[in-house]
């Protein structure tokens, strides 16, 4: 079973910008490259931020409404100093969160999930930047092919790493969605069966229909 990597999925040529890039040239740049962030890079061009649509628009937020109909959003010291800056460096989201290209999906996902963050920049051994990651390239893989998901389980999951002959355990798979019917030796194994199907890039759901033989997840009676 091999998960996804994000090198597989990141986007590459990435646009990104100076740390000492003008406000207005950074709005251009999003505009010019039909992007909604970018990471900000030192000399070495190594990712030290990012900044996005949300960070630029703190300075339209802070200005006064000429009709007064909307009050002046209250805005911590940072967000302030935010909507007071005028270089990509005091604009930027910091410090960048940042992934590996050899990291799997779930590892990127998860990383995203904690920082919660839309976009992880990718970089090498050496901080550099290689591309950028984003939550729609993760969901990628659900545009997986049913066929490629079924072969997948069947092969690598119920053959390879189960051991189970072929009619054993058998998988239908429709749009994702996985069902397994069939019979195993030992009650033991239906979940971690239905852990590893989960396990595999494009499912999206899996529902089992497996008998067994011997209940083995019983307790033995006492002095025995």
């Amino acid at each position: 079973m091999r998960h996804r990597t994000v090198a597989e999925l990141m986007t590459r040529g990435v646009v990104r910008a100076r740390r000492d890039l003008p406000f207005k040239e950074i709005v251009k740049l999003l505009a010019e490259n039909d992007v909604t962030a970018v990471p900000v890079v030192d000399e070495l061009d190594r990712p030290m931020g990012l900044v996005s649509e949300a960070d630029l628009l703190r300075k339209s937020a802070d200005q006064a409404d000429p009709s007064g109909r909307t009050p002046i959003p209250h805005l911590e010291a940072w967000e302030r100093a935010k909507a007071e800056g005028a270089r990509a460096e005091e604009l930027m989201s910091a410090p960048a969160v940042c992934a590996r290209p050899e990291w799997t999906v779930v590892e990127a996902a998860r990383l995203m999930e904690v920082q919660n963050v839309k976009r992880l920049p990718v970089v090498d051994e050496t901080d550099k930047l290689l591309g950028i990651v984003s939550r729609s390239d993760l969901l990628r893989v659900f545009l997986r092919r049913d066929d490629a998901i079924h072969e997948e389980i069947d092969r690598d999951v119920l053959q390879r790493t189960m051991g189970f002959a072929p009619s054993a355990v058998t998988a239908e798979v429709s749009e994702g969605q996985v069902v397994l019917s069939g019979s195993v030796e030992f009650k033991s194994l239906i979940p971690i069966v239905d852990r590893l199907c989960r396990s595999v890039d494009g499912v999206v759901s899996v529902a089992e229909h497996i008998t067994y033989r011997t209940d083995d997840t019983r307790s033995s009676p006492t002095g025995t």
